[in-house]
């Protein structure tokens, strides 16, 4: 029973704190755009990005955009991706519109034009702030297990069927994006920066996420191996090699458990294991390159 009470106390609090994630990440992101981004006329990628172009070249609303476009994105992510995703996804969307909304109203003026907090001609220390506030935001909110919709969407159904990988079609997509902001602006100098704040927001989202590429070995040693496998292969997708060890000062046999998995699912990995067996003991390290099933392909 005080075990049964100890997993639901540990979910309420996991939920709690990738709910404060999420929305404290959604809030940084936004601000990294209505305070420096957007009143400086600095574009960059991702579906925001498309949208604020889509904005100085109609004056149709952001916040608007954001729920619209992704609101069709979504309807293909629950047919491809499944409800859990879709479900978490679609939440950030609305709190990133939400927040969206909020700080343009605080940042435009009397005269309906955005402030520039930094004055005038200060375009390229707009492009780095506002690019390290937007990696951190972005960041947090990949702690919190959570996507910020729009092109992440497009990339993991592409990522489903095609052997390109995640981050590569964002990259294809965010270099389009900011590419097309040159028949808006009808100057290279937006384009410019909206390559060096890509640059930059990347750089400061790896930083916080511990480089998201990269992907996780997990040895676990526990007594309970066929309910973790079995656990964790109905959750994850993954599987996990068993092999049969011995403590050597207790002599009891124990599973020994090798674990590929990616960045950003070891963090629902280790609350698995720590719901299924406390006592167990895990060694994790960053590896190199995965190839095989439902990791990279062998060129």
């Amino acid at each position: 029973m005080p075990h049964k009470t100890n997993k639901i106390v540990n979910r309420i609090w996991d939920f709690s704190k990738d709910f404060l994630y999420l929305n404290l990440g959604m809030a940084i992101y936004m601000a990294g755009w209505t305070v420096f981004l957007l009143p400086y006329k600095i574009p960059t990628g991702g579906w925001v990005g498309a949208c604020s172009i889509l904005y100085y070249a109609t004056g149709f609303p952001m916040s608007l955009a954001v729920l619209i476009g992704n609101g069709v994105l979504l309807s293909f992510a629950l047919w491809q991706l499944g409800w859990k995703f879709t479900l978490k996804t679609g939440y950030a969307v609305v709190s990133m519109a939400f927040f969206l909304e909020i700080g343009q109203r605080l940042m435009m003026g009397d005269d309906g034009q955005f402030i520039q907090i930094l004055g005038p001609n200060e375009s390229t220390m707009a492009c780095v702030l506002g690019a390290l506030i937007n990696g951190l935001g972005v960041g947090l909110c990949f702690l919190s297990g959570g996507v910020t919709g729009g092109w992440d969407i497009v990339a993991a159904i592409v990522n489903k069927y095609k052997p390109i990988s995640f981050g590569r079609v964002l990259l294809y997509l965010d270099l389009l994006v900011i590419g097309t902001s040159y028949f808006v602006f009808k100057d290279w100098r937006p384009v410019v920066f909206g390559y060096v704040t890509l640059f930059v927001y990347t750089y400061a989202a790896d930083m916080i996420i511990n480089s998201a590429k990269q992907d996780v070995q997990l040895i676990i040693m526990t007594t309970k191996g066929e309910l973790l496998a079995r656990v964790i292969r109905e959750q994850t997708g993954h599987t996990m090699t068993q092999l049969n060890g011995e403590g050597c000062y207790s002599h009891t046999p124990i599973n020994v458990m090798l674990l590929m998995v990616h960045r950003h699912e070891q963090i629902s990995v280790l609350r698995i294991i720590r719901d299924i067996d406390p006592a167990s003991f895990v060694s994790s390290s960053r590896v190199e390159g995965v190839y095989g099933l439902g990791f990279n392909r062998i060129k």
